[in-house]
């Protein structure tokens, strides 16, 4: 369960540097220009990793790819509008639930410990997103309901790719990046978006928050190929105990004792998983 840790670590890096870049950028500039450097790297990837090209593995990918996309521009104006430390774990809980149930659903069968484990993320997410303060009372609903969605969007990107073929390697990200790319675009071009992205530096937090995001979702494919969904999906979606450290110690963001119990919560998740 290394590898998923490690991806829920940079999907949390990359999800700051995300919401730092929606601040500075339109939403639908930074999905673009952040997916197209995840597929330059993902594309450099290729001829060093494992893998077998085939239709089967693009159609799932691609299939994926219109997920995430969707979900990234929900996820990306929720950080944009709301408070960055409620938003990514409710968008983690909402997106853990989905390959959790898959994987059950499909005869997969966690030891009793990995289950506590998981029952144990579930609610160290809740307890994350837990804010109290009186900044975040009063815009709450509109991002955390972008967030829900998002959320889901992200729980069938994990399901389908996990519904890729196991000998497609990191073919089926490259479909998703290449539809990602493709829809996302083109929703600019239609509502007359600009793709340019903002001052300040802007560019370079984009093109770091894509390449994370690609870093990170090849960890969970290599992460998916050698354990259970079930388990490699609820850890991926850790991902905000990184971002909330991050927006605490970077943007000044004040984290309750809640939250601070479910960072502990989020640890002894990790541990249990793991175990078993």
């Amino acid at each position: 369960m290394v590898l998923a840790t490690a991806c829920a670590l940079v999907y949390g890096t990359a999800d700051f540097f995300g919401g730092l870049a929606t601040r500075r950028s339109q939403v639908l500039a930074v999905v673009v220009l952040s997916q197209l450097a995840g597929l330059a790297l993902v594309a450099a990837l290729l001829p060093f990793l494992p893998g077998t090209p085939s239709a089967a593995a693009l159609a799932w990918g691609m299939a994926a790819g219109v997920a995430g996309a969707a979900a990234l521009v929900l996820f990306y104006r929720a950080l944009a509008t709301g408070v960055m430390s409620v938003v990514a774990p409710v968008t983690a809980a909402t997106s853990a639930t989905l390959p959790v149930l898959y994987g059950l659903a499909t005869g997969e069968r966690p030891q009793p410990v990995a289950l506590g484990g998981i029952a144990l993320a579930l609610v160290a997410v809740v307890l994350v997103s837990r804010d109290s303060s009186p900044a975040s009372a009063g815009r709450a609903y509109g991002p955390i309901l972008a967030a829900l969605g998002s959320g889901a969007g992200f729980g069938c990107f994990f399901v389908l790719l996990a519904r890729s073929p196991g000998d497609g390697g990191m073919w089926p990200l490259f479909g998703a990046r290449l539809a990602s790319v493709a829809l996302i675009a083109l929703l600019a071009v239609v509502t007359r978006r600009t793709l340019r992205p903002g001052n300040g530096g802007a560019l370079r937090i984009i093109v770091v928050a894509g390449a994370l995001d690609m870093a990170a979702n090849v960890l969970f494919v290599l992460a998916e190929q050698r354990g259970m969904i079930a388990l490699v999906g609820v850890l991926a979606s850790l991902y905000p105990a990184s971002t909330l450290v991050l927006a605490r110690y970077v943007l000044g963001e004040r984290l309750n004792g809640v939250q601070l119990t479910g960072i502990g919560a989020t640890l002894a998740a990790v541990a249990l998983i793991a175990a078993g």
